[in-house]
C-alpha cells in the first residue's frame, strides 16, 4: 500500500472514514475531553456567530468542542442558528441593507424555507456588542454543509477529531409556530448526526427538557447536557429533567463549590456558559468545572 499524507495525518489522529464512525455503538462512544474547552457559537466574539468561518476559527486557537445551535426551516432543514427570528443586531436582508428594529419578528427561521434564509448576510454589519468580530460576508449554514467543511478541514489541518455540542432551539410555546414539536425536531437532528457519522462525538444540549427526555429514551447512545439559569436547586433541576444527563450546563454565575460536588457525586460534569473574562474563567477552573463555554475560545487556551 502506497503511503501518502492523509494516511500519515490519519495515523497519527486517529482520524478513521465517516461511514466507519457512523458504525460506533454506545459502547465504543468516543473519550470526551478531560477538560472541555468550547468555542460560543463557534467563537462568536471574534467571527460571526454559528459560521462555518467561526467553527475554523476555533478549530485553529485549539478547542476541543464547537458549541452550535440548530433550528427548523419551514422545509425541515436543520441551520445552525440561534435566535427564533433573523436579528436586526447583526444580519443584512438580501440586498445587503439593514434589517430596522420594526422587523424583529419579521422574519421567524421556522417560517422561511432555507433557500430564502441563505440569502440574508450575517457577517458583514457591524455588531457593537462584539466589536472584536472580524466582518466577513456569510450566511446561516445547513448543519450538514457545516459538518462536511469541518470533517474536511480536520483532515486538511491534521487535527483531532472535536466535538460537538448542538443545542435544540425550541420551548414548549414555540411549538408549532418558532419550531416543531420535540419528536420531530430530535428526529429531524439526529437523522443528519447519523448520516454523517459523528454520533460519538455529539452532546446535545437545551434548555427544553422535552427534547433531552426524547433522546434519553430513544438515543440512549447519545450524551445529553441540560441547559439552566434559574434559582432551582441542584435536585430541583435534576427532578425536573427525570434522568441524570451527562452534563450539567448552568449559567455561570450559579457555579459554586456545592453545585459542582453534588454534581459530581451523581457522575454528571459541570460545563458553565457563557464564560467571557480571565477572572471567571479561572474561577471556575478552581471549583473544578469539567469544561467552559465562551465567546472569547483564545481565553480558554492554556
Amino acid at each position: 500500500m502506497k503511503i501518502t499524507p492523509l494516511l500519515v495525518c490519519a495515523a497519527m489522529i486517529g482520524w478513521a472514514p465517516l461511514k466507519l464512525m457512523a458504525q460506533l455503538k454506545a459502547s465504543s462512544a468516543a473519550k470526551f475531553p478531560a477538560f472541555s474547552m468550547e468555542g460560543h457559537r463557534g467563537a462568536r466574539g471574534l467571527m460571526p456567530e454559528n459560521t462555518i468561518i467561526a467553527m475554523k476559527k476555533a478549530i485553529d486557537l485549539g478547542i476541543t468542542t464547537l458549541e452550535m445551535d440548530t433550528h427548523l426551516t419551514k422545509d425541515g432543514a436543520v441551520v445552525v442558528t440561534h435566535d427564533d427570528y433573523l436579528s436586526p443586531a447583526f444580519m443584512l436582508d438580501p440586498n445587503g441593507k439593514d434589517l430596522l428594529p420594526e422587523d424583529a419578528k419579521k422574519y421567524p427561521v421556522y417560517q422561511m424555507t432555507y433557500a430564502e434564509l441563505k440569502g440574508f448576510d450575517l457577517g458583514s454589519k457591524y455588531y457593537p456588542a462584539f466589536p472584536q468580530q472580524e466582518k466577513i460576508k456569510t450566511y446561516i449554514p445547513r448543519l450538514e454543509e457545516l459538518i462536511d467543511s469541518v470533517q474536511l478541514y480536520l483532515k486538511d489541518k491534521c487535527k483531532k477529531q472535536m466535538f460537538y455540542n448542538i443545542e435544540t432551539k425550541c420551548a414548549p410555546e414555540g411549538d408549532g409556530v418558532l419550531n416543531p414539536d420535540p419528536e420531530t425536531f430530535v428526529k429531524l437532528l439526529m437523522a443528519v448526526i447519523e448520516q454523517k457519522g459523528i454520533t460519538p462525538f455529539v452532546v446535545i444540549q437545551s434548555f427544553d427538557k422535552r427534547t433531552l427526555q426524547v433522546l434519553n429514551k430513544k438515543y440512549p447512545e447519545v450524551r445529553t447536557s441540560y441547559l439552566v439559569a434559574n434559582t432551582k436547586s441542584f435536585e430541583e433541576n435534576i427532578a425536573d429533567l427525570g434522568f441524570s444527563p451527562f452534563i450539567l450546563s448552568p449559567v455561570h454565575q450559579m457555579v459554586n463549590a456545592e453545585l459542582v460536588k453534588k454534581c459530581h457525586d451523581q457522575g454528571i460534569k459541570v460545563i458553565p456558559w457563557t464564560v467571557n473574562s480571565a477572572a471567571d474563567i479561572q474561577r471556575l477552573k478552581d471549583l473544578k468545572v469539567d469544561g467552559i463555554i465562551s465567546d472569547y475560545p483564545n481565553l480558554l487556551i492554556p
